[in-house]
């Protein structure tokens, strides 16, 4: 159920692969144990034009989209991991952060819902 939306500038794109990248969130993510592994959701959006710093820069930006319930702790150590996972993998982005929104149980709804 969880979905990470990674934004971040083209050139991310010619510094890793792309399939490298979500496969490091989501192994990140599930490494956390909040979450089973079937459930998460990883995607990319890049952009080809972005001010990052009043600049053309490159960033990475990662929109955490999870179920309410979670503690502040585990959100932040999720963050955490997250942001940690894709330094490692871009040292010389100069903007690589990460954000969570919990979503209300009661308003959400899929396919199998119905």
């Amino acid at each position: 159920m969880p979905h990470f939306i990674l934004d971040c500038s083209e050139n991310i794109l010619k510094i890793q692969n792309p399939k490298k990248v979500l496969e490091a969130v989501f192994e990140t993510a599930f490494s956390t144990g909040l979450f089973d592994r079937n459930d998460i959701k990883v995607r990319l959006n890049p952009f080809k034009y972005s001010l990052v710093e009043g600049a053309e820069s490159d960033f990475i930006h990662v929109f955490g989209n999870i179920m309410e319930g979670r503690v502040e702790q585990e959100k932040a150590e999720l963050s955490y991991a997250i942001v940690t996972t894709l330094t490692t993998l871009f040292p010389k982005a100069p903007i690589i952060s990460m954000n969570i929104r919990g979503f209300e149980e009661s308003t959400y709804c899929n396919k199998s819902m119905i």
